[in-house]
């Protein structure tokens, strides 16, 4: 009889399941659907599925062959990356040379200057092993990681890396895969548990229950050593939560939690006490003993540390020093002519002996020969034979097999569904766990919870708004419709519409914040990028409501503005857009620009010439042609025009009447007897009668004076809208294309 693994238990746990194989050598020949068709079968036992299972097994048992754990060798070959250097620009560059007509000596004038990060790296690991990369700073370390993890473009890196000898797809590699990177990145006001379920709702297939997702989530927990820490927040600088040795595994166990086969750790110590860091690796340690490979890198581990790796790989400026087992350091250094004294860390003393001679005239280059004699030494006395699965009941398993195997005791959960539900020749796995409008609802309820425990950033963005409408309330109080008060108007209305655009800044450093968070969950396919732009306007679009009627019941009945409740609600309506579309533009830039002081000047500086083009400083028809393009692509223009229109669309309001004319003029400061007769004068030199109630200029003039004339307010209201999807658009594509998360 043979026993298939799953972990479809309550409790999260792997469990044997008896199936009955017809035999062993047609089990190792069948095809790939034939045993997906099998592992389907074991999780409808698991789960109490009454459908009957396939006719491939039979009452013929044999229990000497039981199904051992499918064995996994992750090798790497010859792995070489090189990167360009800038060479600094001197005068004598700048001076002509003479050509040569020799044209290899023409390829040694000017040499490419490039750096060599690693050298010919070869190594092999297997599942239930954890294998350190060692160095010093500079000597390749998260190199040698992000080469193994596939975060090198294709094409930079040369060499193989291959599991199970076969070479592994990018595809394939992040589905079976997981990347921890060296820094803690997770939103600091969620608790623990939310943490991680919030992981398990992003890398968990959609059809597992969520009373499922939850077991799985504790059943992590447990594994992590976070019990007691599960219901603390992250916290961060401003808010206390989880120490940091937790917060460690928390980061883990985020990437962990769809169980998968291989894990890369790019210094997953660094920063931590020496007891916290052998509290992380020792997690590491039960992840690689549930059937999955290790490969970390590391700066200086412990004695305790030490006891819990298998393999180590010594690297010294992209070169290998050594490469075996911790057991295996003292003979090799003692045959290189430096044994390590007895009561001395075996890590440190070769770390220090490696600094020394880097230091020296010859370098490591002497070390870094004997490695190559001792392994050739170690294959010819076979005593450091090449790894090799285990004897198994299947040994001509390919890879998608091995996998799909694995996948029947349980691991890599978010791609099981998937790979037990075919019955095709290849394996299959979803790029995505879920469905983009699952993504958008769990990023929008992760950011508002998130956000919901932080009041005081709104309260604080609310306050500044509903001030600054304060005070122009009462700078423009009631505001009368003389000829001053028309400029007034005009005045308040460029000020109030530029002051959305200044507001919507704060918003830089919302995803700046969140860039590495967002470049980890998308490396491995948590989510697509997609969802988050949609979430990220979802989620920020209430506030902007709320800003919006605050502003405007502020400034509207205060200021005297025209338009009763229908202009209300127009001009809300258009501070919103005015906000919606602001918060999409600094959004866009915050996807560009890295540095949040560096963003708050380009904001600045980008709003102040959408201001300047208006058409409140200088109008329409007045600005060059050569700057005529900058005006159609002021976001302020068209917020600033629609409230011109809200304002001075009824043409029975006057706002120029008789003797007013004079106002603003030189002549505004006559007694009003001389105002009255020079009003006749000009009467009588128009040959038409005009009184001091004669009204001279009404809100249309006003409209063709400031040269809006081109668009209806209601058209201005959609084009301000669609600045703010197109700065979304934007925003996306930049994600796409700059969020690739790998080295050049």
């Amino acid at each position: 009889m043979a026993r298939i693994v799953a972990a479809d238990d309550d409790d999260g746990t792997p469990q044997f399941y008896s199936m009955e194989l017809n035999s062993i050598s047609s089990v190792s020949d069948s095809t790939l659907g034939q045993l997906l068709k099998n592992v389907s079968d074991v999780r409808k036992l698991a789960i109490g599925d009454e459908t009957p299972v396939h006719e491939s097994f039979n009452q013929d048992n044999d229990d000497d062959n039981l199904m051992q754990t499918v064995p996994f060798v992750l090798s790497f070959d010859n792995l070489t990356y090189n990167v360009s250097i800038r060479q600094k620009l001197t005068f004598r560059d700048l001076i002509p040379r003479r050509k040569t007509e020799d044209p290899e000596l023409a390829q040694t004038v000017t040499p490419p200057n490039t750096k060599t990060l690693l050298n010919n790296i070869s190594g092999e690991t297997r599942d239930g092993e954890i294998m350190a990369v060692l160095g010093a700073s500079g000597s390749g370390k998260s190199t040698l990681i992000d080469a193994l993890a596939n975060r090198i473009a294709k094409g930079s890196l040369k060499g193989t890396v291959k599991l199970n000898g076969e070479t592994l797809q990018s595809r394939t590699l992040k589905v079976i895969s997981a990347y921890v990177m060296q820094d803690d990145l997770l939103f600091p006001m969620l608790t623990v548990e939310e943490t991680l379920m919030f992981a398990a709702e992003f890398r968990l297939p959609r059809s597992l229950p969520k009373s499922k997702k939850k077991l799985r989530v504790q059943a992590l927990i447990e594994q992590l050593g976070i019990k007691n820490a599960a219901k603390t927040i992250i916290g961060d600088e401003g808010h206390r939560g989880i120490s940091g040795g937790e917060r460690r595994r928390v980061s883990i166990g985020i990437d962990i939690i769809h169980d998968p086969i291989l894990l890369f750790l790019d210094e997953p110590t660094s920063g931590l006490d020496s007891t916290s860091a052998y509290m992380v690796v020792k997690v590491l340690k039960r992840i690689a003993q549930s059937g999955s490979i290790v490969i970390m890198s590391i700066h200086q581990p412990s004695h305790r540390v030490l006891g819990l790796l298998n393999r180590l790989i010594f690297l010294s400026r992209g070169n290998t020093v050594f490469s075996g087992s911790p057991g295996s350091l003292p003979r090799f250094f003692a045959e290189f002519g430096s044994p390590i004294p007895e009561n001395e860390n075996r890590t440190e003393f070769a770390l220090d002996l490696i600094r020394e001679l880097e230091g020296s005239a010859g370098g490591t280059r002497g070390l870094i020969e004997f490695n190559k004699k001792w392994q050739e030494m170690k294959k010819e006395n076979n005593r450091q034979p090449p790894l090799t699965p285990p004897a198994s009941p299947y040994p001509n398993l390919t890879l998608k097999e091995a996998i799909a195997a694995s996948i029947s005791r349980g691991k890599l959960v978010s791609g099981g569904e998937s790979a037990t539900a075919t019955a095709a020749t290849t394996l299959t796995v979803p790029a995505f766990a879920n469905s983009i409008w699952i993504e958008i609802v769990t990023l929008s309820k992760r950011s508002m919870l998130n956000s919901r425990r932080q009041p005081e950033l709104f309260g604080i963005r609310l306050a500044s708004v509903v001030i600054t409408g304060f005070i122009l309330a009462t700078v423009f109080w009631r505001i009368d419709n003389s000829p001053k008060g028309v400029q007034e108007r005009l005045g308040f209305f460029a000020f109030a519409m530029s002051t959305m655009f200044y507001t919507c800044a704060e918003a830089l450093p919302v995803f700046l914040q969140e860039r590495y968070i967002f470049m980890r969950e998308t490396a491995y396919n948590a989510y697509r990028r997609s969802s988050y732009v949609l979430s990220h306007a979802i989620v920020a679009f209430p506030s902007l409501i709320f800003l919006s009627v605050a502003f405007a019941a502020t400034t509207f009945w205060a200021v005297g503005l025209d338009g009763g409740p229908m202009g209300f609600l127009f001009y809300c309506l258009i501070i919103l857009a005015s906000f919606w579309s602001g918060s999409s533009f600094v959004t866009f830039l915050s996807g560009i620009v890295p540095h949040v002081m560096l963003g708050y000047t380009i904001v600045v500086a980008i709003l102040a010439y959408f201001l300047l083009f208006s058409g409140f400083f200088i109008n329409r028809n007045r600005i060059p042609d050569y700057w005529i393009w900058f005006h159609y692509m002021s976001l302020v223009k068209y917020p600033y025009e629609a409230v011109l229109q809200n304002e001075f669309s009824d043409a029975t309001k006057c706002f120029v009447r008789g003797v007013q004319i004079f106002d603003n003029t030189p002549l505004g400061v006559l007694p009003e007897g001389m105002k009255l007769r020079l009003l006749d004068s000009v009467s009588r030199s128009l040959g038409t009668t005009i009184s001091s109630s004669t009204c001279l200029t009404t809100g249309a003039d006003i409209l063709t004076q400031q040269g809006v004339t081109q668009l209806s307010k209601w058209n201005c209201l959609l084009i301000t809208v669609g600045f703010g999807f197109f700065f979304r658009a934007l925003f996306y594509f930049c994600l796409l294309l700059g969020s690739k998360n790998k080295r050049r």
